[in-house]
C-alpha cells in the first residue's frame, strides 16, 4: 500500500519467450520494491521504461498479448499502460485485483472502459499533447501532396509511367484551410499553415482565443462551404460520430480536400469515395478509419482504396520518435506521480486533486468513494478526531475522491475506519 521513491543504482534485464510467441522484457530496479509492478503493452517508448525503473519499479513490457492472456497478467500488476489497440474492457478491469492506475501512452482513451475505471477507484491518464506537432507536420505535407497530385505521380513512378503534368495542381498558398476542431492539434496546424501563406478558418463547439489570424466560423455548414482544405481534429463523441456523411461531403466547395487525422468514426467512408470518383472532391488524406486491423498481417479493405489522389497511411500521425519519447515521459510520470503523491492532474475520468507534499511524520491517505448525500460528513467525523495538515476533496459525476495528510502514529487507524465506510471504494496510503 505504500510508495516510496527509491532509486536504483542499476537494473536487471529479463528477456522472456512465452509459449504463445509473444515476448516480453522484465525490468527490475537493483533496490526495486517488489510490490509495484508496471505492465507495458504495444511497445510503448523506452523513455516510459527508464522513468519507471528509475523510480524502482518492476517494468514488464510486451508487444501485443490475447485479451484471454491480457485478463491473466492484468491481475498481479498495479500500473498498466497501453496505446491504441489494447481493450480494457470491463471484463478485463475486472480481472484487475491490484490495479491502480492506468496510462494511455497516446490520445484517445476509448480503448478503456472510463466510466467502470473511475468506480472501481482506477483514474486513466493520456498524453493530449505530446503527439501535437507530429499529427500537424503530417497534414501540412499531406495537403502539399494532394494539391501536387504527388501521391498518384509517385505510384506511376513505380510503375515506369512519366507523366509530367500541371494542370490541377496547385500550390497552397493563398488557399482556405478549414480546420474542424481548434484543440491542441488544430492549432499548432493553423500556425503551420499561416506560414505557408494558407487563409485559416476553424469551428469548434468550446470559443477559443484565435491565434494569429485564424478566424472562427459561425457553424460547421459555412466551414465546409468555403474551404478548400478541410481537416478534422476532434474527438470521438455520440456528436461527433459520423458527422461528416453525405450531406456533408456535397456541402464542400466542389474541387476541395478532405483530411482526417482524428477518429475514424467522424467520418462515412462510402459518401466520401463517391465524391472522389465523381470529381466533387480532388483528393484526401486520411490516417485513421472507423474499424482498423488487429495486426499488420490482417487483410483490410476500405472504399477509398484504389481512389484517385488518395493518400491512406496506418494510423502514423504521432507515430514519430519524437512523439513517442515525449508520450512516454509524459504518461509515465503521470503515473509516477499518482503512485508517489496521488495526484490526479490530468486524469480523464476522475476527479482532479492535488497537495503540496505532505510534512514529515506525515502519511498521505486516498479515498475514492461514491458521491452520496452525507459521505463528506461522514468522513469529517472520522477525520476530526486526529491531527491533519492538509485535505482536499472534489468530484466527478458519482465519484468523490479524498486526498488528506494525517500524523504517521493514527495513520492506519483512520485508512481502517474510512474504508469501513459503506461508500468507500478504494483506500491507500502513501507512507
Amino acid at each position: 500500500r505504500a510508495h516510496t521513491r527509491t532509486r536504483s543504482s542499476s537494473n536487471c534485464i529479463y528477456l522472456l519467450w512465452t509459449k504463445n510467441n509473444y515476448w516480453a522484457m522484465v525490468v527490475e530496479g537493483k533496490e526495486g520494491k517488489r510490490e509495484t509492478r508496471v505492465l507495458l503493452l504495444e511497445s510503448v517508448a523506452q523513455s516510459a521504461v527508464d522513468n519507471l525503473v528509475s523510480q524502482g519499479y518492476i517494468v514488464e513490457t510486451a508487444h501485443r498479448i490475447s485479451q484471454e492472456e491480457l485478463k491473466k497478467r492484468i491481475t498481479n500488476v498495479h500500473a498498466i499502460g497501453i496505446r491504441s489497440k489494447t481493450l480494457l474492457t470491463k471484463e478485463v478491469l475486472k480481472c484487475a485485483k491490484n490495479l491502480l492506475v492506468i496510462g494511455h501512452f497516446c490520445i484517445g482513451t476509448d480503448q478503456t472502459d472510463l466510466q467502470y475505471a473511475a468506480e472501481i477507484g482506477i483514474p486513466v491518464f493520456n498524453s493530449p499533447f505530446a503527439n501535437t506537432r507530429s499529427v500537424a507536420e503530417l497534414i501540412v505535407g499531406e495537403m502539399i501532396m494532394l494539391a501536387r497530385q504527388a501521391g498518384d505521380r509517385l505510384q506511376e513512378m513505380h510503375q515506369h509511367i512519366w507523366n509530367k503534368v500541371s494542370k490541377q495542381c496547385h500550390e497552397i498558398r493563398g488557399k482556405s484551410l478549414g480546420i474542424v476542431g481548434y484543440g491542441h492539434v488544430g492549432q499548432q496546424l493553423s500556425v503551420l499553415a499561416e506560414a505557408f501563406g494558407m487563409k485559416v478558418r476553424y469551428v469548434d463547439v468550446i470559443p477559443k482565443l484565435n491565434i494569429g489570424n485564424t478566424m472562427p466560423c459561425e457553424n460547421l455548414e459555412e466551414l465546409l462551404r468555403i474551404s478548400d482544405f478541410v481537416s478534422l481534429h476532434v474527438p470521438l463523441t455520440s456528436e461527433t460520430k459520423d458527422m461528416i456523411g453525405e450531406k456533408e461531403v456535397n456541402t464542400m466547395k466542389k474541387g476541395s480536400y478532405l483530411l482526417n487525422a482524428s477518429r475514424g468514426a467522424v467520418v462515412v467512408l462510402e459518401p466520401v469515395a463517391a465524391a472522389l470518383k465523381s470529381g466533387h472532391l480532388a483528393g484526401c488524406a486520411f490516417d485513421v478509419y472507423p474499424s482498423e486491423p488487429g495486426s499488420k498481417t490482417d487483410s483490410y479493405e476500405i472504399p477509398l482504396q484504389g481512389c484517385r489522389n488518395t493518400i491512406l497511411t496506418p494510423h502514423i500521425g504521432g507515430s514519430t520518435e519524437e512523439a513517442q519519447t515525449s508520450i512516454g515521459v509524459e504518461t509515465s510520470q503521470n503515473i509516477i506521480d499518482f503512485f508517489n503523491t496521488g495526484r490526479t492532474h490530468g486524469a480523464v475520468n476522475f476527479p482532479i486533486v492535488d497537495l503540496r507534499p505532505a510534512e514529515a511524520d506525515f502519511h498521505r491517505l486516498l479515498n475514492s468513494h461514491w458521491n452520496r448525500p452525507g459521505v463528506l460528513k461522514k468522513i469529517n467525523e472520522i477525520l476530526g478526531n486526529y491531527n491533519i495538515t492538509g485535505q482536499s476533496l472534489s468530484t466527478k459525476g458519482g465519484i468523490g475522491y479524498l486526498m488528506v495528510d494525517i500524523d504517521s502514529k493514527v495513520s492506519d487507524e483512520v485508512e481502517f475506519k474510512i474504508k469501513q465506510l459503506d461508500e468507500s471504494i478504494l483506500t491507500r496510503v502513501i507512507s
